[in-house]
């Protein structure tokens, strides 16, 4: 639209002169139109809101309806209509914190805390001094050389191509503000993600974009040799997302420009298939074998990989393999199959995959129960925006936490679901050059680093009234969640927690033993038919 503003003023410009030539009264419009190019002028070369960079006058109506939102918000709260709860914590939490806005909310709690579903923590009457918590993790285990310090809170898979150049860049530069770590997403690594000199966490999928063969086969000298750059911190191999897993990709040739196709290493016009599943391992020992040798082509750097946990006893099977070979990957990232992309088809964004929280606390008691928490750093992913969210994954077992949908409404996506047709208007998920300009850089990176560092303040107050010094104090028994009208329980009752070691001394609850006994290292399929 910023170009049809430009159009439109040239074209009213001209009807303007002619119509004062043929009838001297009509200069009385100019009264109207002389303020009205002026503020279009202004909206279009602006660089804090993108929407009216990007929609110079029309962008206008958007924050007229915002400035009634609160009274139609409470129309629908004393109605006892859910005014979608999460709609109103993104706007209130993620944009205020991102901006520096004012965080504080009169009148309380908008939320009806007798329903279903809703979550609390345990507040203490001795509240602790306020210490200075770290808020890293170190992720490498015993068997990994180049150990690496991650925040808490990180960016989520998303890559170049899905989002724009200058979203990349300002998530880049923002995570170098804040010392925390990008992941690129299965796309590769491209300049944009180099740009800032952000630490990334470089995610190979099936494609094995970025090092690949002409074929489409892994190219382990082509990863060496990005694998290898200071700005990989750790290297992360997708087996699944939670948006679709098990279902794979396409990306269409139209979008396969001669940057795309460079970054990623494939013909340019090409359509790409990323499979459903890897080719360089068919095992889950194999699998590990493969890690280790992406560890070593690395230079000693943290290798580990992500999940949609489905089959439980196929995630059990990798906790086998790892027994078996030896082989510690240094790092798992669980996503829930709650989480989201810019297109996925229906049945598997609402009906694949387990459940974020389910899933958190599965991977948690398969590595504890299999003797391997204390080697391997557990990552969880899954609709995280706040520090309240941040809390619970910590309390769970997460060691870390990864967040996209935080850090795309930081950027300034305002959900207007056009992330599939290349017509985001904010220029966040676009490649449109005329949209991606309204995103400015240089004023987006600022607001990705305050996102982050307003929640892990946020983290940090909670923890302070919850008596809690340190993220590692945290369990799940100081986490409540209503399960009826008149029933709440911790975490603690919700969830059964296995202790140390107990798969493999058989002391774990007999379903836990009866995956155990039935998981196969050698396939992640079903359990090879004994002799």
């Amino acid at each position: 639209m910023r170009r049809e503003f430009f159009y439109s003023l040239g074209v009213v410009t001209v009807l303007e002169l002619l119509a004062a030539f043929f009838y001297p009264a009509a200069l009385w419009s100019l009264i109207v139109v002389i303020p009205l190019a002026a503020l279009g002028l202004y909206d279009a070369y602006q660089k804090k809101h993108t929407i009216l960079r990007t929609f110079p006058l029309l962008g206008h109506g958007r924050f007229l309806f915002e400035l009634v939102r609160p009274e139609i918000q409470q129309y629908f709260i004393e109605t006892n209509i859910d005014a979608h709860p999460i709609e109103r914590e993104m706007r209130s939490v993620v944009y205020q914190r991102a901006k520096g806005e004012l965080e504080t909310k009169p009148f309380g709690t908008e939320r009806d805390v007798y329903r279903v579903g809703y979550e609390w923590a345990a507040h203490s009457l001795a509240p602790s001094e306020k210490p200075s918590p770290d808020l890293y993790t170190v992720v490498g285990s015993s068997q990994c050389e180049k150990k690496c310090r991650a925040s808490l809170l990180n960016i989520s898979a998303m890559s170049y191509g899905a989002l724009s150049s200058a979203a990349v860049r300002a998530l880049n530069e923002g995570a170098a503000i804040g010392g925390f770590l990008h992941n690129t997403g299965e796309g590769g690594v491209s300049p944009h993600h180099l740009a800032g000199g952000g630490k990334l966490v470089w995610q190979i999928g099936t494609g094995y974009f970025g090092c690949r063969t002409p074929d489409g086969q892994f190219d382990a000298d082509k990863f060496a040799e990005k694998a290898t750059l200071d700005n990989v911190a750790m290297i992360e191999v997708k087996l699944s997302q939670g948006a679709k897993p098990g279902h794979g990709g396409v990306l269409p040739g139209e979008k396969v420009s001669p940057e795309i196709a460079q970054i990623r290493g494939v013909p340019v016009g090409q359509t790409v298939i990323s499979p459903p599943r890897h080719s360089a391992f068919q095992t889950p020992i194999e699998m590990l074998e493969f890690l280790q040798r992406l560890r070593e082509l690395s230079g000693g750097k943290p290798v580990g990989f992500k999940i949609c946990i489905g089959r439980e006893r196929e995630f059990l099977a990798i906790c086998k393999a790892i027994r078996e070979t030896g082989i510690y990957p240094d790092f798992v990232t669980v996503d829930g199959g709650e989480g989201g992309t810019g297109a996925a088809p229906l049945e598997f964004s609402n009906s694949i995959g387990m459940p974020a929280r389910d899933a958190w606390v599965f991977a948690r008691n398969a590595l504890v129960g299999a003797g391997l928490k204390d080697e391997i750093k557990l990552f969880v992913s899954g609709k995280i925006l706040t520090g309240f969210h941040v809390l619970r994954a910590l309390a769970l077992g997460a060691d870390a936490c990864n967040s996209a949908r935080g850090f795309m409404l930081a950027l300034g996506c305002i959900q207007a679901l056009r992330c599939n047709t290349n017509k985001c208007p904010t220029g966040v998920a676009t490649q449109d050059p005329w949209l991606v300009q309204g995103l400015v850089v240089e004023d987006k990176r600022l607001r990705v680093a305050r996102y982050h560092e307003g929640t892990l303040k946020s983290l940090c107050e909670l923890m302070y009234a919850m008596s809690v010094s340190s993220p590692s104090e945290l369990d799940p028994s100081m986490i409540y969640r209503r399960t009826s009208e008149t029933r709440v329980a911790s975490y603690a009752e919700l969830y059964e927690y296995l202790q140390p070691g107990s798969l493999l001394d058989q002391t774990a609850p007999e379903r836990w033993l009866e995956l155990w006994q039935a998981a196969d290292p050698r396939t992640f399929g079903p359990p090879a038919p004994s002799a």
